[in-house]
């Protein structure tokens, strides 16, 4: 029988083992009668161990929510406890739903896990920091949506057996970085394996289905931290270099400038996602101010500009052949949160 608390700080809701009932017959449904972050507790089959899945971290990132509601409505028993944590329900349930990151005026809830969790969400990210604490898990995925389409990939601050066998469940590639951001992924530091899984683009229904059938295996099998039962090799990208664009900065997607833009990349720039770019290759157009608008920031906060993009004729080009991910085609994010990830050609970091 499915019950609703409300915790004392008045922050989360919580659903204990709930029924089809509760959940309605959509995920549009199920979003609507959530009024808080909302904590998921399903009995396993071993009651003595727990994992746990956190998504919605980001609203318009409905991958994760998407899974978990089919899961749910199937009534799957998993073989142990499984927590899982809503965060981003407020500006998920903006209209059109599923359509804003974070609140009008508030902060990125997946840059809040870390003290002085300031403002309400960092109210939010310190409640979910003590369910992780009081549940114990032995593991730990955040699952999202990539900012562009793309294919699927995972994030971690570690790389080992464990965390490659978490990325197993849903890829074959892993970014390693030391860049903390106070991302919920940075979780690793108290030794529990943690990954966050980005399953793709959020209109895409292939990353819908990967986020579903990752979870299947993640709740169902008696150990998902070991390499040999892993269901890929992973592929390790290591310490990619953050690409950040200033905050007064302008940017267009067009098929050539408008001379009104610091930045333009034109409309397909998504398809460089994971791609190999040449020195060669032109990745867009840089307006009057010049690199100058961009930053390229390494996990140890160094400005490395000059090996990642150069200029020629009012084109940016890489600087070197680099592999590049995370790019979008949404200004607000591009602005917001950053252009885009590069390591070398390799998958080695750029120095």
């Amino acid at each position: 029988m499915d019950t609703v608390t409300v915790s004392n700080a008045n922050l989360l809701d919580y659903l204990n083992d709930p029924s089809p009932r509760t959940l309605g017959r959509s995920p549009l449904e199920w979003l609507d009668r959530l009024n808080k972050p909302t904590v998921v507790h399903v009995a396993g089959r071993d009651r003595s161990r727990t994992r746990a899945m956190a998504t919605l971290l980001h609203g318009n990132e409905p991958s994760g929510l998407f899974a978990l509601h089919r899961w749910l409505l199937e009534q799957h028993t998993p073989e142990v406890n499984m927590l899982f944590l809503l965060g981003g329900v407020y500006p998920a349930k903006i209209p059109p739903a599923f359509s804003s990151r974070q609140l009008p005026e508030g902060r990125d809830l997946n840059r809040c896990f870390k003290e002085p969790f300031e403002g309400e969400e960092g109210a939010i990210a310190k409640a979910m920091l003590a369910e992780l604490r009081k549940a114990q898990p032995e593991c730990l995925l955040d699952v999202h949506n990539t900012s562009g389409t793309g294919p699927a990939f995972a994030v971690s601050i570690t790389n080992d057996a464990a965390h490659q066998a978490l990325t197993s469940l849903y890829t074959d590639r892993l970014i390693m970085t030391d860049l903390r951001l106070g991302a919920l992924m940075e979780y690793s530091e108290q030794e529990v394996p943690t990954v966050t899984i980005e399953c793709g683009g959020a209109q895409d229904d292939h990353a819908h289905q990967l986020a579903y059938e990752g979870l299947v295996r993640y709740a169902s099998r008696s150990d998902v931290l070991s390499l040999e039962k892993a269901e890929w090799n992973v592929a390790v990208l290591r310490n990619p270099i953050r690409v950040e664009l200033a905050p007064e900065a302008t940017i267009e997607y067009r098929l050539e400038p408008s001379g009104h833009a610091d930045l333009t990349f034109p409309p397909d720039i998504e398809h460089r996602n994971f791609g190999i770019v040449s020195p060669d290759e032109p990745l867009g157009w840089i307006g009057k101010k010049g690199l100058g608008i961009l930053t390229a920031i390494s996990h140890n906060r160094t400005e490395n500009m000059e090996q990642v993009l150069r200029v020629k004729d009012g084109q940016i080009y890489p600087a070197q052949a680099i592999k590049a991910f995370m790019i979008t085609t949404n200004p607000v994010i591009a602005k917001s949160d950053c252009l885009f990830y590069a390591v070398k050609a390799t998958g080695e970091p750029i120095f």
